[in-house]
């Protein structure tokens, strides 16, 4: 049995960081995750720096890293032509879309209905894909929105449908306001698989409210095989100031480990980019298992993550 880790540390996780990190920590960053055995990789996204000064560096970071590290799957966000045209030129094959399914929270932040985003999202996808390009269509607020609450299921198989005729070929459902609990995911996760068997699935999940890991292994028993995590938990909610956002790749690699699941990562390797990450921002992230361990002395290796 395995699984597939999404790891977006330097994508989702740090978009919201006023601390910006330069090309080099980025790729230092990026060099550890490697040795620790990450093979998918968000490293951004393509939108106007200017709303989202961190990803100032996407474009050059992307042709780095495609250039030293071959065997890693690159991806980023993208918004719109220009984002995919920029993408592409810096050698990216794969890349993600998000849609919302709230209709407050798509005019809230997208400033358009709803439809209208879907609408855009699937021409952009359909261009997207008929220049060969691999296309991650996400859902975000799948499981539930802080001003309307739970989201219907029939909206989201209906939105499911939309992108995957436009040409998507993986979803993914996102507790983009960490509202969603175990049932809830194991039933939607099981919908979406019955209703379209032939395109790959993954959860974004957040521990907002402390589910973040169960809410994985309630994805994973509903047949889902492919999940995003971060390093040390690195993010936030972008709904409540100071909440927790990504579910902490280390925390995951754990929980799977302990049901006999591969995930092809080694725990000691990711202890050592949380320990860089967090010496960049100087401050300790919110994974849990870097920590789960007795005091060793400097330099040693960290005994529970071996």
């Amino acid at each position: 049995m395995r699984v597939v880790l999404q790891e977006e540390a330097l994508g989702d996780g740090l978009q919201g960081e006023s601390r910006l990190f330069g090309l080099a920590e980025k790729l230092e960053i990026v060099r550890l995750l490697a040795l620790a055995g990450v093979r998918r990789l968000q490293l951004g996204s393509f939108v106007n720096p200017r709303s989202v000064p961190q990803v100032a560096n996407t474009d050059v970071l992307v042709s780095l890293v495609r250039q030293q590290y071959p065997d890693i799957l690159c991806t980023a966000q993208v918004h719109n032509e220009r984002g995919v045209e920029r993408a592409v030129r810096s050698g990216l094959e794969h890349l993600s879309v998000i849609v919302p399914v709230s209709e407050s929270d798509s005019r809230k932040h997208d400033g358009r209905s709803a439809a209208e985003v879907m609408t855009a999202a699937t021409r952009l996808i359909a261009t997207a894909t008929a220049g060969g390009v691999r296309i991650r269509a996400g859902l975000r607020c799948a499981f539930g929105c802080v001003y309307e609450g739970e989201i219907a299921e029939a909206a989201v198989l209906d939105a499911v449908g939309q992108l995957a005729a436009a040409g998507a070929g993986e979803i993914s459902l996102a507790d983009t306001a960490g509202m969603a609990h175990p049932e809830q995911v194991k039933r939607l996760a099981a919908a979406v698989r019955a209703a379209y068997p032939e395109i790959g699935l993954s959860l974004h999940l957040h521990d907002t409210r402390g589910l973040g890991l169960v809410n994985l292994y309630a994805g994973y028993a509903a047949g889902v095989r492919a999940f995003d995590v971060a390093a040390g938990g690195l993010g936030d909610c972008p709904f409540i100031e100071g909440a927790p956002g990504n579910v902490a790749t280390e925390d995951a690699v754990h929980l799977f480990k302990g049901m006999g699941v591969d995930t092809g990562l080694d725990l000691a390797g990711l202890c050592r980019a949380v320990d860089a990450i967090e010496a960049l921002l100087e401050r300790p992230l919110r994974g849990r298992i870097c920590r789960a361990r007795e005091e060793s002395p400097p330099g040693t290796v960290r005994r529970e993550a071996e």
